[in-house]
């Protein structure tokens, strides 16, 4: 990933964009009164349904989170500094080395 690379602006755009398939997997959920009015008003001011919504607020979500784990930001100076450190010779530690070389407690390497 360079320092231009960004994930997109709206994470739904992505799955909106593919291929239409058949989707026949189910997900419920239980909710109060007021969460299914809350959650249908939203989507009538989006122009869509209830479902959608929720669908879209979902895979947006969890695009979010599998992209904190993922994928970081930096600028192009930031870039520059990290590669640099990553493309440095690897420092030699002889008590790393040594550990690394001892039977493992555990019974593996």
């Amino acid at each position: 990933m360079d320092a231009q690379t960004a994930p997109s602006a709206n994470a739904t755009e992505n799955v909106a964009r593919r291929p239409t398939t058949r989707k026949a997997r189910r997900l419920n959920i239980r909710v109060t009164d007021a969460e299914k009015t809350l959650v249908q008003q939203a989507a009538e001011l989006r122009h869509v349904s209830a479902s959608q919504f929720i669908l879209q607020c979902a895979i947006q979500s969890a695009e979010q989170v599998l992209a904190d784990q993922t994928r970081f930001m930096l600028s192009p100076d930031k870039w520059d500094e990290f590669t640099a450190l990553l493309d440095k010779p690897v420092r030699r530690i002889p008590a790393l080395r040594r550990a690394s070389s001892k039977q493992s407690p555990l019974g593996g390497r």
